[in-house]
């Protein structure tokens, strides 16, 4: 079959979808039962990775996606976005709106048209509900399994397909068959979709066969080392050719406003310098800075890896040379203010803070809240962690330090209930109960006591899942040590 005649046919088959996407599918999942997955789904991936929560990097992949949700018609679900730690090429979205991406993939990229092409893509697919339309309502398959059969697909947790599943949804659902990965057909119509959606929004399509490029040649440099990228979204070779064609019968739009690249280039040198590979991180700024020694953001990247190996007047030096190209960058201000407070040069530390106020910065707010704390001037710093976490709702270091502050206000109540915060965010059920319950007693507002009351109940659920999900792995670890024994003993 020629390209011509395949990719009509994928074309078509895309177009009657199409007409599809925004009626209401028959499948037996509600949108309730859907949000009741995206919970589940998310405890299983924080399970199994690191989700990145620094802001510089959240705030931005969420801005683009935000870009791109903007020319998308009205959804059910409230979108977010989400970088997780990992170096492998994937990306997917989950139930209810969950879009995840890999700082490995993000690495590789070299333009926001990039990011935005796998976005767009991840966006089409939670638009057509293409994970929810493949879940069938079972007897004997609960929704929380279903999540996590759907979190091993996606994930590539020990592989893709079935294996994969079973990986993280134990043996409550051995043996039951479950196919939740995308099809062709998937494929085809989340990129018709997503290539609509991309270019509306003011982005090269280009960027998005650039990135499947990358992805491919990486599986052609190490056939072992294959993007899960390839194993949960399938034909990217067919895919490369479509969005091609596409590109071609579809004129660019004009007078498309211009985007800044400087904000991309920052956010992937910060990405690569703070969570990359260490080893190929230096060597990548090392080699860079040797070609481009007077460009401020490998100055500012080079300066990141002096200060993660603890070389912070190497740092400072590098960024005070940065400095001269871009006097009033607050994000370079920001890092020099921070090297001054960990040194402890607190007064050094709030004049260069002093610097960014007014930037989009919450790291720069966060540090310069902390001078406050330290020169003990409690009202100003506790106002700053206050518009911080209001904005900021996942920023847990944040929680942390207003917790501190409270308590040194003598407000024991707040300072609990931060700290009960905090710990929710880093996983620490336990120790984020033992919060909850002290500013349950300690708290003088209603709103808070609700507020912490409602806490309560949700990790109460939580604790709950996870005692039983361990009481069920003992009971199998016990299971598989006694057949192994029988079997032992029989020969």
């Amino acid at each position: 079959m020629n390209y011509f005649k395949k990719y009509s046919v994928i074309i078509i088959a895309a177009i009657i979808s199409m007409q599809m996407i925004f009626l209401q599918p028959a499948f037996a999942i509600t949108l309730g039962e859907e949000d009741e997955m995206s919970r589940e789904f998310m405890r299983v991936v924080l399970r199994h990775y690191e989700v990145i929560r620094d802001p510089i990097i959240s705030d931005y992949v969420n801005e683009i996606g935000n870009k791109i949700l903007a020319v998308v018609p009205q959804q059910p679900f409230k979108y977010r976005f989400y970088v997780i730690k990992e170096d492998t090429y994937n990306a997917f979205s989950a139930p209810a709106g969950q879009i995840f991406i890999n700082s490995g993939l993000i690495e590789a990229m070299e333009s926001e048209d990039e990011l935005a092409g796998i976005l767009s893509h991840e966006i089409a697919h939670s638009v057509c509900r293409h994970i929810s339309q493949k879940i069938e309502r079972s007897g004997k398959i609960g929704l929380a399994t279903l999540a996590g059969v759907a979190a091993g697909i996606l994930m590539g947790i020990g592989g893709a397909g079935s294996a994969a599943g079973a990986v993280v949804m134990g043996s409550a659902a051995a043996g039951q068959s479950v196919s939740l990965a995308y099809s062709r057909e998937d494929e085809a119509q989340a990129d018709q979709l997503g290539m609509k959606f991309l270019t509306d929004a003011g982005y090269n399509a280009d960027g998005l066969i650039v990135i499947l490029k990358k992805i491919r040649a990486r599986q052609w440099f190490d056939s072992k080392d294959i993007p899960t990228y390839l194993l949960t979204h399938p034909a990217v070779e067919n895919r490369i050719a479509y969005i091609d064609s596409w590109i071609q019968t579809h004129p660019k739009p004009k007078n498309i406003p211009a985007y800044d690249p400087y904000n991309f280039r920052r956010t992937t040198t910060w990405l690569l310098a703070t969570y990359g590979n260490e080893n190929k991180a230096k060597k990548t700024f090392e080699a860079q800075i040797i070609e481009n020694p007077n460009e401020p953001l490998l100055q500012y990247g080079y300066a990141l890896m002096l200060e993660r190996e603890g070389k912070r007047k190497d740092a400072v030096s590098y960024l005070k040379k940065a400095l001269e190209k871009r006097t009033f960058d607050p994000y370079l201000l920001k890092e020099l203010g921070k090297i001054y407070f960990l040194n402890g040069q607190y007064a050094e530390a709030l004049k260069t803070l002093e610097g960014t106020i007014g930037s989009d910065d919450p790291e720069a707010q966060f540090y310069l809240a902390r001078c406050y704390l330290e020169a003990n001037r409690l009202d100003e710093a506790i106002s700053m962690l206050e518009q911080l976490t209001d904005i900021k709702q996942e920023y847990a270091d944040a929680y942390y330090f207003l917790g501190e502050a409270y308590g040194k206000a003598d407000k024991q109540g707040d300072s609990h209930y931060c700290l009960g915060i905090y710990y929710k965010l880093k996983g620490d059920i336990k120790t984020a109960l033992f919060h909850f319950n002290r500013a349950a007693k300690l708290s003088d507002s209603p709103f808070r006591k609700q507020r912490t009351e409602d806490m309560l109940k949700d990790l109460k659920k939580d604790k709950d899942k996870e005692d039983k999900e361990k009481e069920e792995r003992e009971k199998e670890e016990r299971e598989k040590e006694r057949k192994k024994s029988g079997s032992g003993t029989r020969s």
